[in-house]
């Protein structure tokens, strides 16, 4: 299942269904996807349950649509992060930057840091043939190709390069974990393994090993 990346605007200028959509976000991502309901929603975003299903079918269609608007969000918002340094080990560094800010809270437009959205939605829907966790799938996908394109302008050979891409994709995806956890500074730490294991590769290319 593939996702669409488009432009996201302010909630005060958005239309009613994206008005649901980011209600039911906030709510999902502080109290779980299961723990809320439909009139929970109704009331966080003061639109008519009519007006609700006159955009959704039901909650499981309002909660897809919760799915690809924290992807739109996340992807556009860690991209832009990334392109803004110079390609290759600096936008890799960039990533894990970006992500310090998350976890300390310093990214309005991805609210409080809680985990990560798409680990927590998996845990609530365990059947990978479900379409919620299909979308989580393919977000995690989407973030690993962001991370593929840096490793692809290093210059590395074709495995060593699809290596260290799943090497870092597990190093945020473990820094995201430490921090939901207990520990802040995870991305941090992070990127100082990043930036050795990047440089251990180039080093080991240089040297014809």
């Amino acid at each position: 299942m593939s996702l669409a990346v488009v432009g996201i605007g302010q909630e005060q200028g958005q239309d009613k269904r994206q008005q649901l959509v980011a209600a039911a976000f906030r709510l999902f991502y502080v109290h779980s996807i299961h723990g809320i309901g439909i009139n929970q929603i109704l009331q966080e975003s003061g639109i008519a349950k009519k007006t609700l299903y006159h955009h959704f079918s039901g909650k499981d269609e309002l909660i897809e649509a919760v799915v690809s608007y924290r992807h739109q969000v996340f992807y556009l918002w860690l991209s832009e992060r990334m392109q803004a340094a110079t390609a290759g080990l600096a936008a890799i560094e960039a990533m894990f930057t970006a992500l310090d800010d998350w976890f300390n809270d310093r990214v309005p437009c991805l609210h409080d840091f809680r985990g990560c959205f798409f680990i927590n939605s998996c845990a609530e829907f365990t059947d990978a043939g479900h379409p919620v966790h299909k979308l989580c799938v393919a977000h995690k996908d989407s973030i690993i190709g962001l991370i593929g394109e840096q490793v692809t302008s290093l210059g590395l050979a074709r495995e060593a390069g699809l290596e260290l891409t799943e090497a870092l994709g597990l190093l945020k995806e473990g820094a995201i974990v430490s921090a939901q956890l207990r520990d802040k500074t995870a991305a941090l730490r992070a990127r100082s393994l990043a930036k050795a294991l990047v440089q251990g590769y180039l080093a080991r290319q240089a040297g014809g090993e």
